[in-house]
């Protein structure tokens, strides 16, 4: 597997050597099989499909394989599927996800929001919003319940002004999906964690209560130990993204393969109570290609938070 990666989708830190080591080589807190096996059993596990939207540069829209997805999904036992807002433009999306919906008794759990706009400038708000009025009616019409937002990276930090127009049109955003019956998150790369995570405390300054979605990996690369991280913020979190890599930042082809210690986070999500959804994030590095049938990979990742989390 080349360690070279490349992904034009999010700010993306090539081997993040900062907080790695803390959480993939830390002692493990003592957890055993039947300790795990004792974790709540009712999160549901979805699963996120970016593996196959990164193969649609530059809108990163997978409609044309979305029957392989949910066919794949299905196979592998996964309790939902986790869209992006490309999948919710088309004007028959509600028509064909429903279809996929019945025919692979396969739910669409919600969908992650946010690329190609930057929340934080104000010229785009408008285009946002008229965006949001659009993909958020058709996710509630396909019975997504989650709403994961990322608001856009900047080069250097975000001013307070900035941070203040982020916050504004998020606070509409999550009144608009609250319209639609269902409750919008924060789904975080690297940049809002990285210089002491100084975007995400930005927005919870002006949004305490704003739900949490953290994706662990990119929390990692961030250089934030998960540990930490779900101990600080657990009680507004609501979704998680996993996913999994090497020691060397190269991401693995499944869970379980690579080197990130999940065990802790287990424990410490049981701790907090943890009640809310989960998603597996399959992503490769450029030009790499799986050993396995994707739907393999996915059984195994689905099997290892099964085995690790009991879920």
């Amino acid at each position: 597997m080349k360690s070279s990666i490349s992904l034009n989708r999010r700010s993306f830190v090539k081997k993040s050597s900062l907080g790695v080591g803390s959480i993939l080589l830390a002692p493990s807190l003592v957890m055993s099989s039947s300790t795990c096996g004792k974790l709540a059993n009712d999160i549901p596990v979805n699963a996120h499909l970016w593996v196959y939207a990164s193969k649609f540069p530059p809108n990163w829209d997978c409609t044309p394989v979305l029957n392989t997805v949910f066919s794949d999904l299905s196979y592998a036992g996964i309790k939902g599927v986790e869209i992006m807002e490309g999948q919710l433009r088309h004007d028959d999306s509600v028509e064909r996800l429903n279809g996929l919906i019945k025919k692979y008794n396969l739910p669409v759990s919600g969908s992650s929001y946010g690329v190609g706009f930057n929340m934080w400038d104000a010229s785009q708000h408008q285009k946002i919003m008229d965006d949001i009025k659009i993909v958020v009616p058709r996710l509630a019409q396909v019975g997504g319940k989650t709403f994961g937002i990322s608001v856009g990276g900047k080069k250097g930090l975000k001013t307070e002004a900035e941070l203040d127009a982020q916050a504004d049109i998020l606070k509409k955003i999550r009144t608009i999906c609250n319209e639609n019956g269902f409750e919008a998150n924060l789904h975080n790369h690297t940049y809002e964690v990285e210089n002491d995570m100084h975007d995400l405390k930005g927005t919870l300054k002006r949004i305490p209560d704003f739900k949490l979605g953290p994706d662990l990996n990119w929390l990692i690369r961030g250089g934030i130990d998960p540990v930490e991280f779900i101990t600080t913020y657990g009680k507004q979190i609501v979704y998680l993204h996993i996913r999994d890599q090497y020691q060397d930042g190269t991401w693995s082809e499944y869970l379980g393969q690579g080197d990130t210690d999940f065990e802790p986070i287990a424990e410490v999500l049981k701790a907090q109570n943890f009640n809310g959804q989960a998603a597996i994030e399959l992503a490769f590095p450029n030009d790499f290609e799986p050993k396995n049938e994707l739907k393999e990979d996915w059984k195994m990742s689905r099997e290892f938070v099964q085995k690790t989390f009991g879920w």
